[in-house]
């Protein structure tokens, strides 16, 4: 293959790429706010807290998720089902 031929092959390669990967790629945030909605709903004097106790819950640390919204007031299956929601 000719080096002139080979560049837009590449592009072409390289751009498929990255535009599977936006597409796979996970919406930022979308499960934060189901966690902090379900926290408004369900317990509602612990909403103070549920921005980063959702977040952590997000990135995967459910016990932290879990602790925090226990601690701002949420009880524990209210917390629990909150922070499953942010997964």
């Amino acid at each position: 293959m000719r080096p002139s031929a080979r560049i837009p092959s590449i592009l072409a390669a390289l751009a498929l790429a990255l535009g599977g990967a936006a597409i796979a790629a996970p919406a930022a945030h979308a499960d934060v706010k189901a966690c902090e909605k379900y926290v408004e709903q369900h317990a509602p004097k612990a909403t103070d807290g549920a921005g980063e106790a959702c977040y952590q819950g997000y990135v995967g640390n459910l016990t932290s998720c879990n602790a925090s919204l226990v601690a701002v007031g949420a009880s524990k299956d209210a917390a629990s089902s909150a922070c499953e929601a942010s997964r």
